[in-house]
């Protein structure tokens, strides 16, 4: 069975990216697994943080690596938090406190269009100088109260229009079909059909 790595903590991203890939044959660890610490994230771009982060724990613990890099992206916010959406309220992280803040810093606006997106990139070895790339987006808006208590980060505050349900609201298996890390990991593992581990 083929072997990679998730660059990645958090236990929400760890279950939805888990379940997509098990079924394909693909033994999924995590870095938490070889004691790998959090990559630095100091980059204005998703991509560069993703590939930050893949290269990291590719290079500690020997095999291919699979990091994303995500966030919410606010319209009347200037597209914050973007990729500042973990830490949007400081250390330590909280879901809870971002999303107290992002509901203060909208109050006086009626523009409440957001996206989630994410960038996903694989790599086989730590320079890999090819290394997957793939994204994903998903369209919503933000709620004045959260809804759900299912999945994480501003997934109570985000609602999809066309269900009528936040992203908190979702079974897991629909979400991991129409969220933006669902698409992204979608489209990576097309990639990965043509060129393998």
């Amino acid at each position: 069975m083929k072997k990679l790595v998730i660059a990645s903590s958090n236990p929400g991203k760890l279950r939805e990216i888990r379940q997509l890939l098990e079924p394909l044959g693909i033994g999924v660890l995590t870095q938490a697994d070889f004691a790998v610490p959090e990559a630095e994230e100091p980059h204005d771009t998703f991509i560069e943080n993703a590939l930050a982060k893949a290269r990291h724990v590719s290079r500690l613990t020997g095999l291919p690596a699979l990091a994303d890099d995500s966030g919410i992206c606010v319209d009347a916010l200037g597209s914050e938090p973007g990729v500042h959406s973990a830490r949007y309220a400081g250390e330590p992280k909280s879901d809870e406190r971002n999303n107290e803040k992002l509901l203060q810093l909208l109050s006086d606006f009626t523009n409440r269009h957001a996206h989630y997106y994410c960038v996903m990139v694989l790599v086989r070895y730590p320079e890999d100088p090819q290394p997957l790339i793939a994204e994903g987006s998903w369209h919503g808006e933000i709620l004045h109260t959260p809804r759900g208590s299912g999945g994480f980060g501003y997934d109570p505050l985000f609602l999809d229009p066309l269900l009528g349900k936040t992203g908190a609201e979702l079974p897991m298996e629909k979400k991991n079909r129409i969220s933006h890390r669902g698409t992204a990991l979608a489209a990576l593992l097309q990639k990965l059909e043509s060129n393998p581990l």
